[in-house]
């Protein structure tokens, strides 16, 4: 069964010590693309997420927006920069002396510095959330994989409409070949007619000029290739794997030889319908842009 390649899931985790939402979106893309969203006290897990992810998914463009929350009671001890305490205190003496400036500094003027203040990295020990994480990474994970699944049914089934569509086209130039022949011949015994005593005309040049045009117009095996391509096309999206570029290649192919019927076939009749195909084989192509 084929999937689509764009989705939405969400999970969710929480115990007494954690509390996790996590959304995923994916869009087309030709590979796997991961863009995270999340707290950078996180970002120790990128590696474990992404593994989880490609258990799930093999192509598309996914953004994970992880929202965290840490329910623990901790004793948090924050550190203070001494040294850096006193050069800014320094500098902002300094600074008062040159300016004549009676207002004083407080300690919280000074606390605003960059890494005067710094939370314990023991207090921050992430390591504990690991599971919870992957635990809402993994339920997002199966409820977009559900989601793509459904959507994929409803390409699925337009998919297989459009391939109906192309195999009654080509029955349809099947019957046309040997038309083709005989309005060709009929054609050139007019022709002969108008020139030449109807005594005159010779049959036989009649048959091999014929017989060399129904060589030429002959798309016997471009047909039966594209008979091959429609029934190998059936079974590759029936298959439980990613299809997409099976079926993207599939698809070339099939353009490749309607190209070359319509090269081929010297009739108004056959060029139209090898348009139709042409078209029918593109809307087929914009669809499958979208398939894991």
């Amino acid at each position: 069964m084929i999937k689509s390649m764009t989705g939405f899931g969400a999970g969710d985790f929480e115990d007494e010590s954690f509390k996790v939402h996590v959304e995923l979106k994916t869009v087309n893309q030709r590979y796997l693309e991961n863009n995270f969203h999340m707290h950078y006290t996180l970002a120790a897990f990128e590696g474990d997420i992404t593994q989880k992810i490609k258990e799930y998914i093999s192509r598309g463009k996914l953004d994970i927006n992880v929202k965290f929350q840490d329910l623990r009671d901790k004793n948090v001890s924050i550190i203070v920069d001494k040294g850096l305490v006193e050069a800014y205190g320094r500098a902002l003496t300094d600074i008062n002396d040159q300016l004549g400036l009676s207002r004083p500094f407080s300690a919280v003027d000074i606390a605003r510095f960059p890494d005067v203040l710094c939370v314990d990295d023991e207090a921050n020990d992430m390591e504990p959330a690991r599971p919870a994480i992957l635990s809402a990474v993994e339920e997002a994970l199966k409820n977009l994989v559900a989601m793509r699944e459904r959507e994929g049914q409803n390409i699925q089934k337009d998919l297989l409409a459009r391939i109906d569509t192309l195999e009654g086209y080509v029955n349809e130039l099947e019957k046309l070949a040997p038309e083709i022949v005989a309005n060709y011949r009929q054609r050139l015994e007019t022709l002969l007619e108008q020139y030449l005593a109807k005594e005159d005309i010779d049959k036989s040049r009649i048959i091999q000029e014929t017989a060399l045009f129904t060589d030429k117009v002959n798309y016997t095996e471009e047909v039966v290739r594209l008979h091959s391509h429609f029934k190998q096309f059936r079974e590759i999206i029936q298959l439980d794997e990613p299809v997409g570029r099976k079926i993207d290649f599939l698809i070339q192919e099939m353009n490749r030889e309607i190209n070359t019927v319509a090269s081929k076939a010297n009739s108004v009749g056959a060029a139209q319908i090898a348009v139709d195909v042409k078209c029918e084989i593109e809307k087929i192509r914009e669809q499958i842009q979208n398939i894991e």
